[in-house]
């Protein structure tokens, strides 16, 4: 069950045209620009925790204005083009963790360390991690060794910028420390907790994200990876992640058990079971509109995920936002 009140808000966003539907994936657009220009030219930017702060606010004013919108343009970004993956990558990962940390009911001062790790985590390799999601050959050793290091090195980065708060520099420093699986949740210290927190959004925001030598997976495949094959105590984490953007999160694909595509609109109280758009009718013909289906109320229930790159089709997604909005409203 999804609980937090940010999270089943009705519907705040009036998509009500093609133009509206641009505005505001501009918008998204513009925030991962912007992000991308401070993560490669950190030494250029003048008062960079500032501009880190001013980045979270807009990310959190654009969630408020109505999350599933959100989620829905944020995952049309993140899971179609492997063009800018960096900052694509902190973007989806600090919202994920933004929405995780609600639903924990994390102090204010470690949600906002937490999230603040996931915009810069990678800020010791921003250029390196674009130049590889573009690369089909493995890494070099070269490249292998940057990812070694890019954490305590980003750590260090971050503190020479004049980064003054400690909790967001360990974080950063220990996201890929698998030590910090140890001990539930609840009862470990907060940077055991957010660094968990962080490691664990990042690994499914990397699998969800295509790559020039592999498509992305689909988000269901990607969560399940998570949780089958993490300790208990990443699980606490997966299972969060579940019932804050749903097993099918908004924006994302799937097939349904009579052979009919559908796109997700907006998530419900039920994480299997989210509001979709039947987008391809069962003879795999794209429908000239899509069509609001309810997969807890109809014969036909949602069978399977399917990564983005399965799906090329061109849609009218202003429409789809509109029956979300619709459906959500006759809950």
């Amino acid at each position: 069950m999804i609980k937090t009140a940010e999270n089943t808000a009705m519907p705040g966003v009036n998509v009500r045209n093609e133009n509206d539907y641009e505005d505001l994936l501009s918008l998204w657009s513009d925030l991962e620009s912007g992000l991308g220009v401070i993560l490669r030219s950190p030494d250029s930017i003048q008062e960079f925790e500032l501009r880190v702060w001013q980045y979270d606010r807009w990310m959190k004013t654009m969630l408020a204005l109505d999350t599933d919108v959100g989620l829905y343009l944020l995952f049309q970004l993140a899971t179609n083009s492997p063009v800018g993956y960096s900052a694509s990558h902190s973007l989806v990962s600090a919202v994920l963790c933004h929405l995780i940390a609600v639903e924990l009911g994390l102090e204010t001062s470690e949600r906002d360390s937490l999230v603040h790790a996931a915009l810069t985590m990678n800020i010791a390799m921003t250029e390196m991690q674009d130049q590889l999601a573009s690369q089909s050959e493995r890494p070099s050793a070269r490249q292998t060794d940057m990812i070694k290091g890019h954490s305590v090195k980003g750590s260090l980065m971050l503190a020479n910028l004049r980064v003054d708060d400690p909790l967001w520099l360990d974080i950063v420093a220990r996201h890929h420390d698998d030590k910090t699986d140890a001990g539930p949740l609840r009862q470990v210290s907060p940077v055991i907790r957010l660094s968990r927190i962080l490691r664990i959004v990042d690994r499914y925001a990397a699998m969800i994200s295509p790559r020039q030598s592999r498509s992305g997976r689909s988000t269901a495949e990607s969560i399940r990876a998570i949780i089958t094959n993490t300790t208990e105590q990443d699980d606490e984490v997966g299972h969060c992640l579940i019932r804050v953007v749903g097993l099918y999160p908004p924006g994302s694909y799937v097939r349904m058990d009579n052979q009919e595509v559908a796109i997700v609109m907006r998530r419900s109280a039920q994480a299997n079971q989210p509001h979709v758009a039947i987008v391809v009718n069962i003879h795999g013909e794209q429908l000239p509109r899509p069509l609001t289906h309810r997969s807890s109320e109809n014969d036909s229930r949602i069978a399977a995920a399917l990564a983005a790159s399965m799906v090329r089709l061109h849609l009218n997604h202003h429409v789809v936002l509109q029956l979300g909005a619709n459906a959500a409203r006759q809950v």
